[in-house]
C-alpha cells in the first residue's frame, strides 16, 4: 500500500502540522505502508505537474496549516493542478485525509474546504483532524492528543486497505452535471503533459514569444497584398537617439528592458560585446528592469538628467544589477543632445 501526504505549509519549525503528519508517517510505517511526502512550498513550479503523483497512490493525506486565512495558496494550487490536470476517474477510487492545524481561527472551514474540494474532484474524502495549537508542546506533553493522531492514522489505513465506500453526496451530482473542467476534450495523458508544459516557465515564454513572431509575420502578409497602403510605420521612438548617443563600449554586456507606464510596449536595450542593438519587443533574460514613462524618459534622452539622478529622484524605478544600471550614463552621452 502507498499513501501520499501533501503538505500545505510553509515549513517553519514550529509548525504543528509537521509533528502530526509525522507521527501519523510513523503509524502507517509501522504497518508497512509505504509513506511518501511532497512538501509543496520546496518547489512552487513544480506542484503543477504533481497530480501525477496521485496514479502512484491508495490514498492521500492533504496537509496545511491556517496561519491566517483559508488552506493557502500552496494547497490551493495543487488542488487547481488536479481539477485542470488530474486523472479523475483514478480519483474517483481515491480516499483523502484531511489534516488542519491552526495558529489562528478558522482550522474547521479550512477542512471543510479541503473536503469539499476533493468531493467536487470526485474523490472521497475520510475523517480527518483538525485543530488550533498553539505550539508543539502541547502535543509533546499530551499523550491523549498523540493517541488521537495516532489512532486517527490507523483508521485511515483501515479505510484505505478494505477500500471502504460511502454514501453519495450532492457536490458529486453538482460536479456531474454542472461543473466542467475544460472545454478542450484531453486524454488523461494529454492533460499531464500540457500540466508539465504549463509549469515550465521558459516553454511558456518561449509560446509568447513564437506567438508575437507568427503575428507579425501575418501582418506583413497581409500589408503585402494591399501595397503597404496601410502599414503602420515602425515604431522608433527614442531608438534613433540611442544610437546616436551611444558611446561605444567594446567590452562591456548587459541587457536592459525600458517598461512604459503610458505605453502598452517595452523598449529593449541590449549590448552584445559593445554592440548596441534597441527594438521594442519581448526579451527572456534582462540585467535591468526600468519601469518609467515617456515624458521621464525624453527628459533623459533630451540631457536633461542622468539615469542615475532620475532614479534617485524616483522619476523611475529599476530592479536588477545596479551596476549596470549606473553604467548607463557612460554608455550614453545625452549632453550633446541639448538644445
Amino acid at each position: 500500500m502507498k499513501i501520499n501526504i501533501y503538505y500545505g505549509g510553509r515549513g517553519l519549525v514550529e509548525d504543528p502540522t509537521i509533528f502530526v503528519i509525522d507521527k501519523m508517517a510513523e503509524v502507517l510505517e509501522d504497518l508497512r505502508v509505504e509513506v511518501n511526502r511532497y512538501n509543496l512550498y520546496e518547489d512552487v513550479r513544480a506542484i503543477t505537474p504533481l497530480h501525477k503523483t496521485l496514479k502512484e497512490a491508495d490514498g492521500i493525506i492533504l496537509a496545511t496549516t491556517v496561519e491566517w486565512l483559508g488552506i493557502g495558496g500552496y494547497m490551493q494550487s495543487f488542488l487547481d493542478a488536479c481539477w485542470l490536470y488530474g486523472d479523475k476517474e483514478h480519483m474517483t477510487n481515491l480516499h483523502m485525509l484531511p489534516v488542519v492545524m491552526a495558529s489562528t481561527y478558522g482550522e474547521r472551514d479550512a477542512q471543510m474546504s479541503l473536503i469539499k474540494a476533493w468531493e467536487l474532484l470526485g474523490g472521497r474524502p475520510c475523517d480527518g483532524l483538525c485543530g488550533y495549537i498553539e505550539s508543539n508542546h502541547v502535543f509533546e506533553n499530551n499523550e491523549e492528543y498523540i493517541r488521537i493522531i495516532e489512532k486517527s492514522a490507523e483508521n485511515f489505513y483501515r479505510t484505505v486497505s478494505q477500500k471502504l465506500t460511502s454514501l453519495p453526496t450532492s457536490n458529486s451530482a453538482v460536479t456531474d452535471r454542472l461543473l466542467k473542467t475544460t472545454s478542450l476534450n484531453l486524454t488523461p495523458q494529454e492533460s499531464e503533459q500540457l500540466s508539465i508544459y504549463v509549469s515550465d516557465d521558459t516553454y511558456v515564454k518561449k509560446q509568447k514569444e513564437d506567438i508575437k513572431e507568427l503575428t507579425d509575420m501575418f501582418k506583413e502578409m497581409l500589408w503585402g497584398t494591399e501595397d503597404h497602403r496601410d502599414e503602420p510605420e515602425e515604431d522608433t521612438e527614442f531608438i534613433n537617439d540611442l544610437f546616436k548617443a551611444y558611446v561605444d563600449d567594446t567590452i562591456f554586456d548587459g541587457v536592459y528592458e525600458v517598461r512604459f507606464t503610458d505605453k502598452d510596449e517595452k523598449l529593449i536595450i541590449s549590448i552584445d560585446n559593445g554592440k548596441l542593438d534597441c527594438r521594442y519587443g519581448e526579451v527572456v533574460e534582462k540585467d535591468v528592469l526600468i519601469t518609467t514613462n515617456r515624458e521621464n524618459f525624453s527628459k533623459i534622452m533630451s540631457g536633461l538628467v542622468s539615469f542615475q539622478a532620475a532614479f534617485m529622484s524616483g522619476e523611475l524605478t529599476a530592479k536588477g544589477n545596479f551596476n549596470k544600471l549606473r553604467a548607463l550614463d557612460k554608455l550614453f552621452n545625452f549632453d550633446s543632445m541639448l538644445v
